[in-house]
C-alpha cells in the first residue's frame, strides 16, 4: 500500500448549497484513488448533504472529499489518516459506503468514525481501520479510540470513503493498511517533470511584457508514450487538474513568468490519474552583461572640434555586452530607434557618428544566433566630451647672454595662460610639430632653445578629467633690447649679526633702474641669469642676499609679458670695524688719583677707523681714574660703525671690621669680618710663618692657642693686603719642672704685652691654699712654693683677663 496525502482547505462551513459543480464533496464527483495517486485538492464546504441518516455515527457533511477505491486484488482494505497538525483539537471523521453502492441511492455506511479525539481523552488525532479493532462505528464525542475494524474486499468492488473535517482545515494523508491493491495510474513516459517545462521568446508585441504562446499539447507526445488507453489534459492550478475542472489546450497565452501549470494524464479505462506539474518560461532573450555608457572627444576628425559631433567606437561595447567566452555566439547589433532594434532594421555601423549633438541615446539588439528570433534590447548612451580650448599666442623673449643671434632660451610654462583660461585646470605640453602634438610626440623641454626667430611651436591642451585635447599655434620671437647694469649703494653689515647678509629693498632697486633706462615697464628680479631669463623662482620684494658681502642677481624688464632686457644687479654688504668684545676692567680705589688706559680694541689694527669715545675723546686710547661705563664707537671708510664699552668696576683694600675669637676650647675658631669693594681671601700666620694659606672662607677652625697674624688680599685687582695680629687663649694641662728645657713652666699662652697684658692669674692647691700669683708676661710657675719643689699633684688656676672674661680649673705637676 502506498500514502495518499490530500491537502484540503476549509475555511468557513457553507451552506448545503452547490458552491462547486465538479468538486469531490459529493459522490458523483469522488475521486477516484489508484496506487501512485497523490491529491492536492483545493475544496471546501459539503455540496450535497448525503450523510445525513446514513450512519450509525450521529454525524453529517461539515467540509467532506468523497474518495471511490476499487481494489483489484480481494484482502483486507484499512488505512491510517494523520492530520498535519498535531493539535488534538484537530478533529477528521470518515465513513465508508458500499461495496458497489449507487450514489443515488446510497445505503447504511458499513464502517464510520466521529469519535472526538480530545473529547475521548486521547494523546493524538490519528483515526483510521484496522485489523485489531472488533467495532465497526464509534462516536460521536468521547466514545471510541477513533479507529474501527478494516475491511474484508473482493476484486473489482468498488467502496466510498468520505473524510469529514468538522474541526480543523490542515492537510492529511491516507497510508492504505492491508492486503488489497489498487490500480496504477499511467506513467509520464519523459521520465521527470523538468523534461515537460516550457521555454519560449518573447516574440509577441509589446516584446517586454513577458507575455507569449505556448503550445502546451506539445508535451502529450512525450508524457503518453507508448501507453494505450490515456488521456492528457492540462489546468492552471493543481486543484483543477485533480478535480478535472477548467482544463487549458491549445496556444495558451501565460498569465505570469514563469509560471507553473499541471498535466492530467488519466486512464481511461479505470479513471486512475496522475497530476504533472511543469514550468512555462518566457524568455526576453540572452542574458548580458549591461553596457556602461560610451564617451569620446570632440575632435578635429570633421574639421571642428568643438560642435558638438564625433564618432564612436562601438566594438568595444560588444565585448562588454558578451562578457564571458559563454556568450560569443551573441549577434549584437546597434540602432537609432527601439522600434529598428525590435524589427532588426537599419544597423549602425560598428564606427558610428553620432547624429544628435553632445549627447544621443542608441539602442543595442542582442539575439542568439542560433535562435535570432529570441532578443534582448538595451539602451547605450553616448557622450561627446568637450574638448578644451586652445588660443594662439606670442612669447616674447630677450636675447641670451645679451647677443643679437636672436636664439635664446624659453620658459615655455610662460606660455600657459597664453593658450589657456584655466591653465590651472588643464595640462599643456609643447611639440616642435602639428602632428606631434596631436599624437602627443616627443613633447618639448619647457627651458626650450629656439632655433629661429620667429618661431611657430604648438601646444597641447590636454584635459585630465575628461581625456580630451586641442591644439593651437605658439609663436616664439626673440627680443634684442637691454637695460643697463646697477650696483646698489652698498649697506653695512648688521651689528650682532656680521655674516655678511642683509636686506634690500628690491622695489626701490627697481625704481633706480626704471629712471637710469628711462622706462616704466615692470621689473622683477632673479638669482640666475637663466632664472630671469626663462622667469621662474622670482625674488621677494624684500630680498635677503644669500652670498656674503658681495653677490649679483638680475633685473628683468617686462614689456606687457614680453622681454625687454636683462641687467646685472651688484649687493655688496660692508663689514664693520673689527672690535673686541665689551669687557669689564677693575680699578684700584685706593691707588686714586692715579689713572689706568683704556684702548678702543681693533683686531686688524687698521688705522683707516675714525673713534669717537662717550667722554667726547677722538684718540685710540684714553686715560681714566673714576669707575663707570665708558663706550667707544669706531668708523671705517665705508661709513660703517661698531660700538664696544668698556666698564670700569672698583675694587680696593679690604678693611678689617672685627675678628671674632673663640677660644680656651675644644675647638678654638678664629673668624674675620671686612668691608671693600674687592674680593677677598684669607689666611692665618704664627710666629713660625704660614699657619692657614689663603682660603674665601672667613673662619678658621680648630686653631691652637697662641698668637696669629691675620692677612687679608683683594684678588678682584690684586688692590693689596691688610694684616692684623689676633691671640687665642689657652692652658696647659700639665707640666714637668724638671730642667730639662721642655715644659718646665706652666703659663697661660696667647698673651703678650699687646694682648690682655693686665691678666691676673692666681694658682692654688686642692685644700684651696693660695700657692702663687703669676705675672702673665713672665716665664710662668717654677711649681715651687718659697723655693722648695712642690710635689706631684692637681693644682687649680683662677685667671681673669684683661677683657673681663674668668677662667677656672686644674692642671697637674709631674715629677
Amino acid at each position: 500500500m502506498k500514502k495518499l496525502t490530500l491537502i484540503a482547505i476549509c475555511m468557513l462551513l457553507l451552506p448545503i448549497t452547490n458552491l462547486f459543480s465538479q468538486a469531490p464533496t459529493d459522490c458523483t464527483n469522488a475521486i477516484v484513488v489508484c496506487g501512485n495517486s497523490e491529491l492536492n485538492l483545493d475544496v471546501s464546504g459539503i455540496g450535497i448533504q448525503e450523510l445525513s441518516g446514513l450512519n450509525s455515527c450521529s454525524s453529517q457533511e461539515n467540509n467532506s472529499v468523497w474518495l471511490k477505491v476499487t481494489p483489484i486484488t480481494s484482502g483486507t482494505l484499512g488505512f491510517n489518516l494523520t492530520p498535519q497538525s498535531f493539535s488534538i483539537q484537530e478533529d477528521y471523521d470518515f465513513f465508508v459506503f458500499g461495496p458497489n453502492a449507487d450514489c443515488g441511492n446510497l445505503p447504511q455506511a458499513i464502517r464510520c468514525s466521529t469519535t472526538n479525539p480530545q473529547a475521548a481523552g486521547q494523546n493524538n488525532n490519528l483515526t483510521g481501520m484496522n485489523g485489531t479493532e472488533t467495532d465497526t462505528s464509534e462516536g460521536p464525542g468521547p466514545n471510541g479510540n477513533s479507529f474501527v475494524r478494516w475491511l474484508d474486499v473482493e476484486a473489482g468492488d468498488s467502496y466510498f470513503i468520505v473524510i469529514d473535517r468538522p474541526i480543523g482545515n490542515s492537510p492529511f494523508t491516507l497510508e492504505w493498511t492491508g492486503t488489497a491493491q489498487f490500480s496504477s495510474p499511467p506513467t509520464n513516459e519523459t521520465g521527470s517533470f523538468e523534461a515537460l517545462n516550457l521555454e519560449n521568446c518573447d516574440t509577441l508585441a509589446p516584446f517586454d511584457d513577458e507575455v507569449t504562446e505556448f503550445n502546451l499539447d506539445s508535451n502529450t507526445p512525450g508524457i503518453i508514450g507508448s501507453q494505450t488507453n490515456v488521456s492528457v489534459s492540462y489546468y492552471e492550478s493543481e486543484s483543477d487538474a485533480n478535480i478535472d475542472e477548467n482544463a487549458i489546450s491549445g496556444i495558451y497565452h501565460n498569465t505570469s513568468n514563469p509560471q507553473e501549470v499541471f498535466a492530467r494524464m488519466e486512464n481511461t479505462l479505470t479513471g486512475c490519474f496522475e497530476v504533472i506539474p511543469f514550468v512555462l518560461t518566457v524568455t526576453s532573450g540572452p542574458s548580458f552583461v549591461t553596457p556602461t555608457d560610451l564617451s569620446s572627444c570632440d575632435d578635429f576628425s570633421d574639421g571642428d572640434n568643438l560642435n558638438g559631433y564625433t564618432s564612436f567606437d562601438l566594438t568595444a561595447t560588444i565585448e562588454e555586452i558578451q562578457g564571458n567566452s559563454e556568450n560569443d555566439s551573441l549577434n549584437i547589433s546597434f540602432h537609432e530607434s527601439l522600434d529598428h532594434a525590435q524589427n532588426n532594421t537599419n544597423p549602425l555601423p560598428n564606427d558610428f557618428t553620432n547624429t544628435s549633438p553632445n549627447d544621443q541615446i542608441i539602442y543595442v539588439r542582442i539575439e542568439d544566433s542560433q535562435f535570432p528570433d529570441c532578443f534582448s534590447t538595451t539602451t547605450l548612451n553616448l557622450t561627446v566630451l568637450p574638448a578644451p580650448e586652445a588660443f594662439e599666442g606670442t612669447l616674447l623673449q630677450c636675447d641670451q647672454d645679451f647677443s643679437p643671434d636672436g636664439i635664446t632660451l624659453f620658459n615655455l610654462n610662460e606660455a600657459n595662460s597664453l593658450v589657456s583660461n584655466t591653465p590651472d585646470q588643464v595640462s599643456i605640453a609643447y611639440f616642435e610639430s602639428f602632428e606631434e602634438a596631436q599624437d602627443n610626440l616627443q613633447p618639448l623641454d619647457y627651458n626650450y632653445l629656439n632655433t629661429t626667430n620667429p618661431q611657430t611651436i604648438f601646444a597641447r591642451v590636454f584635459d585630465p578629467s575628461t581625456g580630451c585635447y586641442s591644439v593651437s599655434q605658439v609663436s616664439l620671437e626673440v627680443s634684442t633690447t637691454q637695460i643697463s647694469d646697477y650696483e646698489v649703494p652698498g649697506v653695512c653689515d648688521e651689528p650682532n649679526s656680521e655674516d655678511g647678509i642683509n636686506t634690500f629693498d628690491l622695489n626701490e632697486v627697481a625704481l633706480q633702474i626704471q629712471n637710469n633706462n628711462n622706462i616704466s615697464f615692470p621689473i622683477s628680479f632673479y638669482s640666475s641669469y637663466d632664472d630671469a631669463l626663462l622667469e621662474e623662482n622670482a625674488l621677494e620684494a624684500s630680498y635677503t642676499n644669500s652670498i656674503p658681502y658681495f653677490q649679483v642677481i638680475y633685473a628683468r624688464a617686462e614689456n606687457n609679458n614680453a622681454c625687454y632686457g636683462i641687467a646685472e644687479v651688484t649687493l655688496r654688504v660692508h663689514e664693520l670695524p673689527n672690535l673686541q668684545s665689551d669687557v669689564e676692567v677693575f680699578y684700584c680705589l685706593n691707588d686714586s688719583p692715579e689713572s689706568i688706559t683704556l684702548n678702543a680694541g681693533i683686531f686688524d689694527g687698521s688705522t683707516n677707523n675714525s673713534f669717537e669715545w662717550s667722554t667726547g675723546e677722538t684718540t685710540p686710547d684714553i686715560e681714566v681714574n673714576t669707575v663707570g661705563a665708558y663706550t667707544v664707537t669706531a668708523t671705517n671708510v665705508w661709513g660703517c660703525s661698531k660700538s664696544r664699552t668698556i666698564v670700569v668696576s672698583p675694587s680696593n683694600i679690604a678693611t678689617i671690621e672685627a675678628i671674632h675669637v673663640t677660644d680656651a676650647s675644644e675647638n678654638n675658631t678664629i673668624s674675620i669680618v671686612v668691608s671693600g669693594e674687592g674680593t677677598y681671601e684669607f689666611a692665618l700666620f704664627n710666629q713660625n710663618g704660614l699657619f692657614a694659606d689663603f682660603q674665601p672662607q672667613t673662619t678658621f677652625q680648630n686653631v691652637p692657642p697662641g698668637i696669629y697674624t691675620v692677612a687679608v688680599r683683594d684678588v678682584k685687582n690684586d688692590c693689596g693686603v691688610v694684616e692684623n695680629m689676633v691671640s687665642v687663649i689657652g692652658f696647659p694641662k700639665y707640666f714637668t719642672p724638671n730642667n730639662d728645657g721642655q715644659n718646665d713652666f706652666w703659663q697661660i699662652i696667647g698673651i703678650t704685652q699687646f694682648t690682655q697684658p693686665n691678666t691676673e692669674i692666681l694658682i692654688f692647691n686642692r685644700y684651696g691654699k693660695l700657692i702663687t700669683k703669676i705675672d702673665p708676661l713672665g716665664m710662668g710657675w717654677d711649681g715651687t712654693l718659697n723655693g722648695e719643689p712642690l710635689p706631684t699633684d692637681d693644682y687649680w688656676f683662677f685667671i681673669t683677663l684683661q677683657d673681663g672674661r674668668i677662667f677656672k680649673s686644674h692642671f697637674t705637676l709631674k715629677r
